[in-house]
């Protein structure tokens, strides 16, 4: 009778329940937005499909999908799942919990999954309690927060769990929901005539600001607050949008990572010298509520730190404008606010302060207001999630400035300060206005480069002992080539990286040191190849190994995930003997592999002598000349030397594939260098030269007598013992997919040309 009651009240709440709740996803398939950690191939679309997902704490704004992540994974493990509100739960809760994992484990053999939402309330003593339970196994902890877990959670939970940072939804995410929720019969509004106006959809989808739930609140909202027609119909246009969802809330939080990198980024745009990106972030401090004693505090040490003897006056006019401020108080107290950091960003008073209104105004009307990555405080996890990274420091630069990116990406071009062409601010009204297009183009570029690190993870020091003994076994000459193949590479700890014809691990081992939470698929280049990578990677964790495919570049998209590609794409030595159809087959079945922005790097090593050219080159080892040679070894070297150096040429040529990824869509670069060596001449190298089926042979072969080749072999015998000279020219090939600009679409270019003419 309780489990008929039960069920009785289970369908009751949900019916009743609101439709955020109702329509949440209940698949990876439904989940909306998070691709960089979701998408196909990433790893923690792999762990939750395989049943291997680890300690996890999910953290971002409300209305991103962190609870609804977690009930994706209770759906689909086959360990027990139970969850806790650290809310409403204390102690108690936690050793019940403890308690009946450890039964389920002793006499079960049961994993146990416990799910915490707002683990960030839990005090001290509760996050210390669960701890040592899920150090040792019984319990494996998805903790969901609002907060950053750098600041607010124990850090030993923190370095025992991967994080994930979930980002606000997209526009497109959200539209697709708002759908969805208007088609769907059982948990939307399917089973009723509704009819929204595009403009509605679009306040709805602007206001709600990157929230599902708000967004799906206020169309609830809408709807059963809208009498349907005598037909049944149910029309909103955007007079009930606007009424069911009317302002949108600044992210803020005093205490945490809004705090501190608002705070940042206001003071580092006061020492780059851009009063714009000063006044967007004074604004919105003030907005949500930042005590402006604060404020004044921080710019009297900026004015000591960043400015100086330069300008004596500057400490002088931020305690002036302090002292103001304490006597006229609030609204008014905002003109020395205003003005204070309009002088140490290099403005005299005037009536530009009235700038500071048009930064509210943006503040309260724009949508993406996030702090770039680069800004932000790194003091607390900028190891971690990249906070801090890529800030270029000013003092380092001529004139003591750099165009760089200051307001967050989708306010860049704003101007809240208009120099007046008098005086102080008329001298400089030029600069600032080349300064201000420099920092487009700035931004332009800082866009198409650098991305949210979404992820992080405890060290690994069993990975790192594995990629150092295999690194240790290739060789100093092929560890310079991998170190020169991934130079300069700017990695994201969530990006998937593919390494064609693979046979050997040393071009693969960066990637698996830096995109963890990404993927690395190997396209071996044999079934040999297949079985000696397996074998070297048995050592490793199922879910850190990389996939190892054995299929051609034009089949390995039917052996991936679907819908899988790739940040990075990088080769030594690819596609040897193509013909010039096959080459440009393979540029097109690359290009549809290749993510958004992907990066290609293809490494190309070319002998400029052959064993008869160095040879040749080499004379004779006890200092006789060339001509002193046996007549007939002199005769056969030289034309041997010659078709030598004509196949040697032969493979892809790097400059043909330039050409042919350019009429892909890519942007390439080309390198070359030249290595000299000398090769001890073995019997092993020789017969690795002219082993039947041999490469060399096979060339030989074609252009030769079998006597002309016996005549080269004895020579080199005879040499054994011996250094060859040799010559080895090396080009990297690095090309790009052009970054297309999300709100113009524009390519990198053409984006930073028309905002500088726009400037």
């Amino acid at each position: 009778m309780a489990d008929l009651f039960s069920h009785r009240g289970d369908q009751l709440r949900s019916r009743l329940a609101p439709l955020a709740d109702r329509l949440r996803p209940r698949s990876l398939d439904e989940f909306q937005g998070q691709e960089e950690i979701l998408g196909p191939g990433r790893l923690l679309r792999r762990a939750i499909t395989a049943d291997r997902v680890g300690n996890l704490i999910l953290h971002g704004p409300p209305g991103v999908g962190k609870t609804t992540l977690a009930r994706i994974i209770a759906a689909s493990t086959r360990a027990h799942f139970s969850s806790l509100n650290a809310v409403l739960a204390g102690v108690k809760d936690l050793r019940s919990e403890v308690e009946a994992a450890q039964r389920r484990l002793e006499q079960h053999g049961l994993r146990s999954l416990l799910f915490i939402d707002e683990v960030h309330r839990f005090n001290t003593a509760q996050q210390d309690a669960l701890l040592p339970w899920v150090e040792n196994g019984t319990v494996t902890l998805i903790g969901a927060t609002t907060e950053n877990p750098f600041f607010e959670v124990n850090k030993a939970l923190v370095s025992r769990s991967r994080l994930f940072r979930l980002q606000p939804l997209q526009p497109q995410h959200l539209r697709e929901l708002l759908q969805r929720a208007l088609r769907d019969p059982e948990r939307g509004y399917g089973d009723r005539t509704v009819t929204i106006s595009e403009e509605a959809i679009a306040h709805l989808v602007d206001v709600a600001g990157g929230d599902a739930r708000s967004l799906l609140n206020a169309l609830e909202l809408a709807v059963e607050t809208t009498e349907p027609d005598g037909e049944g119909l149910v029309a909103i246009g955007l007079t009930i949008a606007e009424e069911s969802i009317q302002q949108r809330a600044v992210l803020y939080d005093k205490q945490g990572d809004a705090h501190f990198d608002t705070i940042s980024a206001f003071i580092k745009s006061l020492r780059g010298s851009d009063p714009d990106a000063a006044l967007f972030w004074l604004a919105r401090m003030m907005e949500a509520g930042e005590n402006p004693r604060f404020i004044f505090r921080r710019m009297l040490i900026s004015a000591g730190e960043d400015i100086g003897l330069a300008d004596p006056q500057a400490i002088v006019v931020v305690e002036a404008c302090a002292a103001a401020f304490d006597r006229v108080g609030l609204p008014e107290g905002l003109y020395p606010l205003a003005q204070a950091a309009l002088y140490l960003a290099g403005a005299e008073k005037s009536n530009s302060l009235l700038g500071l209104f048009d930064a509210l105004k943006t503040v309260r009307s724009s949508n993406r207001q996030q702090v770039p990555a680069h800004l932000r405080d790194a003091n607390r996890d900028g190891k971690a999630f990249g906070d801090g990274v890529g800030y270029r420091y000013p003092h380092a630069y001529a004139e003591h400035w750099v165009a760089q990116q200051y307001l967050p990406t989708a306010l860049q071009g704003q101007l809240f300060w208009q120099p007046g062409t008098l005086g102080w601010e008329g001298e400089r009204r030029r600069q600032l206005q080349q300064r201000r297009a420099a920092q487009l183009a700035a931004a332009a570029e800082h866009e198409a480069e650098l991305g949210e690190v979404l992820s992080s993870a405890p060290d690994d020091p069993a990975l790192e002992r594995w990629l150092q003994r295999q690194l240790s076994g290739e060789g100093e000459r092929l560890d310079q080539l991998r170190r020169r193949l991934w130079q300069d590479a700017l990695w994201h700890r969530h990006d998937r990286v593919l390494i064609l014809e693979a046979r050997s691990l040393i071009w693969a081992l960066d990637p698996l040191q830096h995109t963890p939470e990404g993927g690395v698929v190997i396209q071996a280049a044999g079934d040999a190849d297949v079985e000696r990578l397996q074998a070297q990677l048995q050592v490793l964790d199922a879910l850190q190994r990389p996939q190892i495919r054995n299929a051609s570049l034009m089949d390995l998209a039917a052996a991936l995930e679907p819908g899988q590609q790739f940040e990075w794409i990088a080769a030594r030595h690819p596609w040897r003997d193509s013909s010039a159809a096959e080459l440009k087959r393979q540029i097109t079945a690359l290009t549809a592999l290749a993510a958004p922005q992907a990066e290609l790097r293809l490494l190309f090593t070319t002998p400029l002598l052959g064993p008869a050219g160095a040879v040749l080159a080499m004379g004779d080892p006890n200092g006789a000349r060339l001509s002193d040679m046996p007549a007939p070894l002199q005769g056969t070297l030289e034309p041997l030397a010659l078709q030598e150096a004509l196949w040697l040429a032969a493979p892809p040529q790097p400059q043909q594939l330039v050409a042919l990824l350019r009429r892909q869509g890519w942007q390439s670069e080309l390198s070359s260098w030249e290595e000299r060596l000398e090769l001890p001449l073995t019997a092993g190298l020789l017969e690795r030269w002219f082993l039947p089926g041999a490469r060399y042979l096979t060339q030989l072969e074609k252009q030769c007598s079998p006597a002309e080749i016996a005549l080269l072999l004895q020579r080199l015998r005879s040499l054994e013992g011996q250094r060859l000279p040799q010559r080895l020219q090396h080009q990297l090939l690095v090309a790009r997919r052009p970054y297309q600009s999300p709100r113009t679409g524009a390519a990198d270019g053409e984006r930073a040309g028309s905002a500088a003419e726009a400037v």
